[in-house]
């Protein structure tokens, strides 16, 4: 019963927040056609790596999902440098990640995220783009890892092209992008649940802290593929079992940018000595990023979990509840479809 309520509780703080986050994403993927980020990405300069990582922070895209629409943008013109750094801020960071990162991590540790997903894809684009450059490969479909259709290099060229209004946008938010994270969603929720619930704040305290710790929370991450928004009530569970905030941020960076389809893509389009940076550099730069993180929150004494805690009180329960039963019957496609149509 205690795991029930805890997973209840994590639920109905996050269902608002997410709601309106893919609100966002389907206008936001309604709104920026893929021959704009082709026009913004183009070059292979320090300018054309920070809008790739700009740009790609909020776009509605798992790390699978990413992946044929870097390729497009690679082989349309734009460089090593720029498609690394879009290829890691867009599964690491997007607008309904962000917005539950506020409400179960509070709106510090939100700002930490999207400026440690910034950082690590500039300063990986830019190493990434010192390498030498491979031959391109020949133009073949690629395979993806989602769950949804939309994940595919055709489909994603067909949403390129056809979702250009407002309606198709929140069409493919609810259903495709939806379909993509719910499953990831709830083991996520669920295992926060357990840890919050089975786990003791002192239990890994010992565990905590130092650079060994955030080395170590990077080397979990980094081939534990999770999507951004369900590693956050994982990292939430996690941080109050007792690790240290810059640990779950190291896991909320390292974690979602990483699968093995990005890998496989990455070292064929780009090679090894590429792949190999790639790696080290998300290594190095999320465990440093957590270090400051630590450091930063012991000299001014602020409290993520406290912040957290008083932005989950903005919204009344009956608002939480309504979300929460709009995105179990969005989730469920047979019910979608019958009353939705999509």
């Amino acid at each position: 019963m205690s795991l029930i309520n805890e997973l209840l509780s994590i639920a109905l703080s996050a269902a608002p927040w997410l709601l309106l986050g893919l609100v966002i994403a389907g206008l936001i993927k309604a709104l920026m056609p893929e021959h704009l980020l082709q026009r913004w990405m183009g070059g292979r300069g320090l300018g054309s790596i920070t809008r790739a990582a700009v740009i790609g922070m909020p776009l509605p895209l798992c790390s699978c999902g990413a992946i044929p629409t870097a390729l497009a943008l690679h082989r349309g013109g734009a460089g090593r440098g720029p498609t690394t750094s879009f290829l890691i801020s867009t599964p690491g960071v997007g607008v309904d990640s962000m917005l539950i990162t506020s409400v179960l991590l509070g709106p510090l540790m939100a700002l930490a995220r999207v400026l440690g997903a910034l950082v690590t894809a500039i300063v990986t684009g830019i190493l990434v783009g010192f390498t030498g450059q491979a031959a391109l490969p020949k133009s073949t479909p690629v395979s993806s890892c989602c769950a949804s259709k939309g994940c595919d290099a055709d489909s994603a060229n067909a949403h390129a092209t056809e979702s250009t209004g407002v309606i198709a946008g929140l069409k493919y938010a609810f259903s495709d992008l939806l379909d993509d994270i719910s499953s990831w969603m709830f083991a996520g929720l669920l295992l926060a649940g357990v840890l919050v619930t089975f786990v003791p704040p002192e239990t890994l305290v010992g565990f905590s802290g130092g650079l060994l710790a955030l080395i170590l929370m990077a080397v979990i991450g980094i081939p534990l593929y999770i999507c951004a928004t369900a590693a956050t009530p994982v990292a939430a569970g996690l941080l109050l079992a007792g690790i240290s905030p810059g640990m779950a941020l190291v896991f909320l960076l390292a974690g979602p940018v990483t699968s093995l389809a990005t890998l496989a893509i990455l070292r064929r389009e780009f090679g090894n000595q590429a792949l190999a940076v790639y790696l080290v550099s998300i290594l190095l730069v999320t465990v440093l990023i957590g270090w400051m993180f630590d450091k930063g929150l012991a000299m001014t004494g602020w409290d993520p979990v406290q912040q957290a805690s008083q932005v989950q009180e903005l919204l009344p329960a009956s608002v939480e509840w309504l979300a929460l039963g709009a995105l179990v019957l969005f989730s469920i496609r047979p019910i979608r479809k019958r009353l939705l149509g999509f």
